[in-house]
């Protein structure tokens, strides 16, 4: 393999499509526009994924993947290397590893293609990197990074990031200022009760509600609660546990990403399933305390100093599934509200001010 071609003026980076995924590779973008401080860099993403980045200073475009419309079917990946072939790119980084990925930019005749041998798409790839070896048992930042490397490129720090909108901000800020003036500075503490990829990843519900129920009769905390419409329920689980609904504030369904990473960078602390927004506080160094069961805590954990990880080592886990095999789900059952509750009111009391 030839090392990555010196200047090129118009880079395209196709994105990874998951939340988490996308937050791990924010170091890998900044290493890019690092080595390329002078190239125009487009990420090519799917809308849900493209508001990770929509503050990014090392972004110049976004150029959204419409799977759902333009770019639905077989005719729409043809229409997208369409798309992409009139910006006449230089260059393509495929952060994601699918065979798609390198399909489409070779649709779009673009002459340098550079990401992992992955998928069967070696073929396609004009600078293919192969996996090196022990790199899936690392953190997935190493993954894009040392993706990188294998190009020829001068790694940067492997610190996440996230930039915060500014309009986002203040929709924060005024929601909060609000509580503050009528009831006094309090911590706020975040809970993400939800997770994609199926029930194996989610802390039972019922347990929230005790976690809220110990955390309000323990502290002055005000809680948010955090995910999309699919989490109402849950929500209102946790008000009902608590019986005091101004010390919960409800934002299920109600806020877009980019509001939901301004109100997370407001949070004292986060308690979260392994999910995207996880990543999201790790990248903002919130102060998180991360329950997993099912999932790899090495590979995919919070990538921060101020996270810790509570979790019940089985002979099953990490399986990966996305239901329990064994039917009992005891590395999720196992961790009690009482110990949660512990690490949070730990964390409150090293980094609440």
């Amino acid at each position: 393999m030839h090392a990555f071609p010196g200047q090129p003026e118009k880079i395209l980076i196709r994105s990874t499509n998951w939340i988490g995924d996308a937050v791990m590779t924010t170091p890998a973008i900044r290493t890019l526009a690092e080595n390329y401080p002078a190239a125009e860099i487009t990420l090519l993403a799917l809308p849900w994924v493209s508001d990770v980045f929509r503050a990014c200073p090392h972004i110049d475009h976004i150029f959204l993947y419409d799977k759902e419309g333009r770019h639905k079917g077989l005719q729409g990946k043809l229409t997208l290397a369409a798309d992409l072939k009139k910006e006449k790119f230089d260059a393509a980084i495929l952060l994601q590893n699918a065979f798609e990925a390198a399909l489409i930019t070779t649709l779009a005749r673009i002459p340098v293609r550079g990401g992992y041998t992955t998928d069967g798409r070696g073929l396609l790839l004009t600078h293919g990197v192969k996996k090196g070896p022990g790199i899936d048992d690392r953190h997935q930042v190493h993954y894009y990074q040392q993706m990188l490397v294998g190009l020829g490129l001068t790694p940067g720090s492997n610190r996440l990031e996230l930039f915060i909108d500014p309009e986002s901000a203040g929709t924060a800020d005024t929601l909060l200022s609000k509580y503050f003036i009528k009831h006094g500075k309090v911590p706020v503490v975040g809970f993400n009760p939800g997770a994609a990829y199926g029930p194996a990843k989610r802390w039972p519900i019922d347990k929230f509600a005790a976690l809220a129920r110990l955390l309000c009769a323990q502290t002055n905390a005000l809680i948010l609660v955090f995910g999309t419409a699919a989490d109402n329920q849950a929500a209102q689980s946790i008000l009902q546990a608590v019986g005091a609904p101004d010390r919960i504030i409800d934002l299920t369904g109600k806020t877009d990403l980019t509001t939901a990473i301004a109100y997370i960078d407001r949070c004292n602390a986060f308690v979260t399933n392994d999910s995207g927004l996880m990543h999201v506080a790790a990248a903002l160094n919130t102060p998180t305390a991360a329950i997993f069961g099912s999932t790899d805590h090495i590979a995919t954990g919070p990538f921060s100093d101020k996270a810790v990880i509570i979790r019940k080592p089985m002979p099953c886990s990490p399986c990966k599934k996305t239901h329990c095999p064994k039917k009992h789900f005891e590395c999720m059952e196992r961790i009690s509200a009482k110990e949660v509750c512990s690490s949070v009111l730990n964390v409150l009391k090293k980094y609440y001010v």
